[in-house]
């Protein structure tokens, strides 16, 4: 995905896509109902934090359905952050931000002291509980109020485990399927990322700071909505669902 004139940034988002999308076949559908709520709390022109950014996939779709946004990208992954740089160079709408969730003052690198919505997605899993508990609390002095924090994740039920069982084993046999049609999974991904030239150093780093994957955790949706209402959040539930997975929105 690097050519003679450069890294072919567009091709890495693509790739970052398809690879998520062997994990979450019904990713774009989640983002949409999370920019449909965007719309109905915060208009067409929304001021918005990309929590755990990544590559900016949550910034590239507002940008697409909204133009008049602004997004803030925060994410401490130096590779996926590569990504996001190159993506999103020259966009005066963009402004990234390398930050580490856990530390007390990552919220004093923001541009902003406020903001419209809260978006985040298939990440605060890399989380223990304490430490998302905090950062709930940090983000109900960010959002504005009036305004909406979105999560989307996987929040499974602890009280079904049969229907917890037999949906793990559907979605794993489709994910082998696809994995034989020549699906890229997560480690093989980042193999090619550490042989691309302009991403081998930061995903050496990246690698560094986090190992293999998360050492966090999966509460179910009402342990999320319960702390988020006691971190100041007005309301919270779910807006959006899948077997699997949930997208909990908290209004403040």
């Amino acid at each position: 995905m690097t050519s003679g004139i450069g890294t072919d940034w567009a091709a890495w988002q693509e790739s970052w896509d398809r690879q998520q999308e062997w994990y979450l076949p019904d990713r774009e559908e989640r983002f949409r109902v999370m920019l449909d709520m965007v719309e109905a709390f915060a208009g067409p022109a929304p001021r918005v934090l990309d929590l755990a950014c990544g590559t900016g996939t949550i910034t590239a779709r507002l940008l697409d359905r909204l133009p008049g946004a602004t997004s803030t990208g925060v994410d401490l992954d130096p590779a996926l952050l590569t990504i996001a740089r190159g993506t999103f160079a020259g966009d005066d709408r963009v402004t990234l931000v390398e930050a580490d969730l856990k530390d007390p003052e990552w919220t004093s690198a923001l541009p902003y002291d406020s903001y419209d919505a809260v978006l985040t997605a298939t990440a605060l899993h890399w989380l223990r509980l304490d430490d998302l508990t905090t950062l709930y609390g940090r983000l109900a002095q960010l959002t504005r109020d009036g305004g909406v924090f979105m999560n989307a994740d996987h929040m499974p039920d602890a009280t079904t485990p049969r229907i917890n069982a037999a949906e793990r084993a559907q979605r794993h046999a489709r994910m082998e399927e696809a994995r034989r049609a020549g699906a890229l999974d997560w480690a093989n991904w980042w193999r090619f990322a550490a042989e691309d030239p302009v991403l081998a150093a930061p995903t050496a780093r990246r690698f560094e700071i986090y190992g293999e994957h998360a050492d966090g955790e999966t509460p179910s949706a009402a342990w999320h909505a319960s702390a988020l209402r006691e971190k100041g959040f007005a309301e919270a539930r779910p807006v959006w669902c899948s077997p699997s997975d949930t997208l909990l929105l908290a209004l403040k």
